[in-house]
């Protein structure tokens, strides 16, 4: 490797990656668990449990993805003309090991490139992701610059976790994370029973599965219902984003919750894209 390449690679946060597809396997009913591979993602990592990432998908079946790279990357990239442009959807790694990756898609059937790609692919199919590099010291960077919300403040006696069957990944992630001694309520909004899964854990958790159910809103309802410790806690929120903000707003306005005490994000929006993201504004 050239020098040139080594100080690239230790001075961008961020980078692109050739992948490919090595196997897929259902999880549960709603998801589909993609398994990414290749010799360039040896240098991607996270930088927590909810750690996003780009997933940019071909154009057409078969075809390999070609997305700019460099600092105005994303720029070159919206230039590019539409029908040559590969999708570029946000996504949350489930499992890193060395030179792979798990990444969960919502199962929406031909609804949206993402799930339809998802749905058909096979092993060596080819994406780029866009995510953290390994070899840069993000722990010297901004938190809220590095992709991943998930950031517990000092002194929490508790924790709130809440999201849909979109944050799923990241709320996997976060329970297997926690340490002995850490207490976490957990509220998981999925379209039906068989998407119920079991994680392993130190901490003391308990995790509350709602169904679906028409247009009703169970997971509100449940965190509306919900009896919270005593005490400084932290939550955090994800899922569609006219939900986050109304579990946002409860904490705040009705719980008392110091609003610099939620992390949360809003994954997709009712009537847009099933796969689009979607970042939910602040309101107190």
């Amino acid at each position: 490797m050239t020098a040139g390449k080594t100080d690239l690679l230790r001075s961008e946060p961020f980078l692109h990656f050739d992948a490919v597809v090595l196997a897929t396997a259902p999880v549960g009913e709603s998801l589909i668990r993609v398994t990414f591979g290749g010799p360039g993602l040896r240098d991607i990592t996270t930088c927590g449990p909810d750690q996003r990432i780009k997933v940019f998908l071909p154009s057409a079946p078969g075809a390999s993805p070609r997305v700019p790279t460099g600092e105005d990357w994303y720029a070159r990239y919206r230039e590019m003309p539409e029908d040559g442009r590969p999708a570029m959807r946000t996504y949350t790694i489930r499992a890193l090991r060395p030179g792979e990756i798990d990444v969960d898609f919502v199962r929406h059937g031909d609804v949206g490139p993402a799930s339809k790609w998802a749905g058909a692919a096979e092993p060596g199919d080819e994406v780029v992701i866009y995510g953290p590099n390994a070899r840069f010291p993000h722990e010297e960077t901004d938190p809220t610059r590095r992709g991943a919300d998930y950031l517990p403040r000092p002194g929490s006696g508790w924790k709130l976790i809440a999201g849909d069957e979109t944050a799923l990944p990241a709320i996997g992630g976060i329970v297997e994370g926690l340490a002995a001694g850490e207490r976490a309520q957990v509220f998981v909004q999925v379209p039906v029973d068989g998407d119920r899964q079991q994680w392993r854990t130190d901490g003391e958790v308990e995790v509350t599965w709602l169904t679906r159910d028409g247009e009703g809103a169970p997971l509100l309802d449940a965190v509306r219902a919900a009896e919270l410790p005593e005490g400084p806690g932290y939550a955090w929120l994800a899922g569609e984003a006219g939900m986050v903000k109304e579990l946002r707003r409860h904490l705040v306005r009705e719980r008392g919750v110091d609003r610099k005490r939620i992390d949360f994000c809003g994954y997709w929006r009712q009537g847009k894209s099933e796969d689009a993201p979607y970042d939910a504004e602040p309101e107190d």
